[in-house]
């Protein structure tokens, strides 16, 4: 038996509790789940791992992200519609702060500090736990605007929960502003009471 939901635009925890009961409505088969982004798409595999289903993420004729979740005979949905909620299955975020300080990554060969920062920001996507703010400033921005490369990497970051945040003076310094891509614009204070306030600054560049 197949059954199909529909979870598009849904705010957590709803996408997960309409999983569940789908899986609760079919003794076995499979449950295909839509969803936009890839919060919730997270949650949902985080969910069928919890109850032991084995879940595979596919996109339909659309593009969108479709997650299959397969349920076997005698298998039990046992959670609570009431004890889910937005943290119980969501991305674990850290309480670490980096603040990016340069377009680049190291001293030395810039284009070899370019490669380098693209990688450590996709290489930040797949990391456990994740950093709870990440700090644009200086020729960081760059980051942030016109680097198509790494707005790709930091967008994703942000769909995880980590919250991005460029410099608005620097932005305003190279001209950037109108080109932010990705977060928001923050000022001195902000950026000074994150670094304050978190468990851990790690400085790049």
């Amino acid at each position: 038996m197949s059954v199909k939901v529909d979870a598009k635009g849904l705010a957590c925890p709803m996408p997960v509790i309409k999983t569940k009961k789908a899986l609760e409505s079919i003794v076995e088969g499979t449950v295909e789940v839509v969803v936009d982004n890839n919060v919730p798409k997270e949650n949902i595999l985080k969910f069928a791992k919890s109850i032991n289903c084995k879940a595979e993420v596919l996109k339909n004729k659309e593009g969108e992200i479709v997650i299959s979740i397969e349920k076997v005979k005698n298998n039990k949905v046992s959670i609570p519609d009431e004890d889910i909620t937005c943290d119980t299955f969501d991305n674990n975020i850290g309480d670490e702060v980096i603040a990016i300080m340069s377009d680049k990554m190291g001293n030395g060969n810039d284009e070899l500090g370019r490669v380098l920062i693209k990688g450590f920001l996709f290489a930040l996507t797949e990391s456990n736990p994740l950093p709870k703010a990440i700090l644009f400033l200086n020729g960081g921005v760059e980051l942030t605007t016109k680097n198509e490369a790494t707005v790709e990497h930091v967008k994703k970051l942000e769909e995880l929960g980590v919250e991005i945040l460029s410099c608005g003076t620097c932005l305003d310094y190279y001209g950037l502003k109108e080109e932010l891509k990705v977060g928001s614009i923050t000022n001195m204070y902000t950026i000074v009471e994150n670094m304050k306030s978190s468990s851990k600054l790690i400085t790049i560049g």
